[in-house]
């Protein structure tokens, strides 16, 4: 029996194929090494983070979030839901608050879910993978599976501002969260406490409205990770990683 077994929400970004893919496998070999249990939604659909910036409306948005829940609660009954991208654990999460807070909502997206044959309960805990090893898994016990400690590596500790805000990791800080750094000095490597940009926004919510601003911010959280004699950047967002990633050049 697993240590931990959590309903697991790979989201677009990371699916098998996705431009973070290799997140994806690097979150199932991490959690095959600390016991941990990841029973695929089936038939899971996109968070609907972009159709809110897009300005779809809240119902549509706030619909498609409840759908995967409900289709938690049916298949994976009594397990939290987890998340690997920020932006997913955040549209989840808002949903599930917002959905317990207007009875009118509630009814609506469970009548646009009857369509389908499911029903949103809400019973289920939404948690970002973040939470599960900080919270439940501890740094000592990760480093305790670490095999190959990254020994004489930089690393600059990239929250991203999803992850951050507005709920954040139980106990840390808004500006200046620790956990990050943690994680990489649990792995042997050496985190970079002078990173500015840790809690930057990336500019993925202006990638197709603004390009040249998201760019610019990029640039910044790139810039900073060269000034500290940083070697590799980290970060709990998929989203943030490809962002970070492709526009290095």
């Amino acid at each position: 029996m697993a240590k931990i077994e959590l309903s697991f929400y790979p989201g677009c970004s990371s699916q098998t194929g996705a431009t973070s893919s290799n997140y994806l496998v690097s979150a199932q070999t991490m959690c095959e090494e600390l016991d941990i249990t990841l029973n695929e939604i089936p038939d899971w659909n996109c968070c609907g983070a972009s159709i809110g910036y897009g300005g779809g409306g809240e119902l549509p948005r706030l619909t498609l979030s409840a759908r995967n829940i409900a289709l938690s609660e049916e298949h994976n009954a009594g397990q939290e839901i987890v998340a690997t991208c920020a932006a997913c654990w955040l549209s989840t999460r808002e949903a599930k608050e917002r959905l317990s807070e207007d009875e009118q909502m509630f009814k609506d997206a469970n009548t646009a879910l009857a369509e389908g044959g499911l029903r949103y309960k809400g019973e289920a805990k939404v948690r970002h993978m973040v939470e599960v090893l900080v919270e439940d898994i501890g740094f000592d016990a990760i480093k305790e599976k670490v095999k190959k400690p990254l020994e004489g590596i930089k690393i600059a500790g990239y929250v991203g501002c999803q992850t951050n805000r507005p709920f954040g990791i139980a106990g840390e800080s808004f500006e200046n969260p620790q956990y990050l750094d943690k994680i990489v000095e649990a792995v042997g490597a050496e985190s970079i406490p002078t990173f500015e940009k840790k809690v930057q926004c990336c500019g993925g919510a202006l990638a197709f409205s603004e390009p040249e601003k998201s760019q610019e911010m990029i640039h910044g959280i790139i810039e900073a990770a060269y000034d500290n004699g940083t070697d590799m950047i980290v970060t709990p967002c998929p989203l943030c990683q490809a962002n970070v990633e492709i526009y290095q050049d």
